[in-house]
């Protein structure tokens, strides 16, 4: 994983865990949580910038909302929208950027 890429991944995940509900999260804020990432790894998917982490993410989402464990499922897919969205970032960031290095 670039340095780059490291940070992002970070700062995505940073995000997330700010982003964790103080209440308990019912079913229904996981399946809200979980459709949303879910949302935005297709847009990733449909810029061929899917990352194996984000993946992650969102089986352990499944498996702790399986558990009855809704406050780590929903910290899991709010983790896996923010890696998400940070891969749609570096996607689009990096579609135009290699032209910068271009020798001219």
């Amino acid at each position: 994983m670039s340095r780059t890429t490291r940070t992002i991944a970070i700062a995505a995940a940073a995000f997330a865990a700010a982003l964790t509900p103080a209440r308990a999260a019912s079913e229904a804020d996981f399946k809200t949580a979980y459709a949303a990432a879910d949302t935005a790894e297709k847009e990733a998917g449909a810029l061929r910038n899917q990352w194996t982490t984000t993946e992650a993410a969102l089986a352990t989402a499944r498996k702790a909302a399986e558990a009855g464990n809704f406050d780590q499922a929903v910290a899991q897919a709010k983790e896996a929208e923010a890696l998400a969205r940070a891969s749609i970032f570096q996607a689009t960031s990096e579609k135009e950027a290699w032209k910068a290095l271009e020798i001219k």
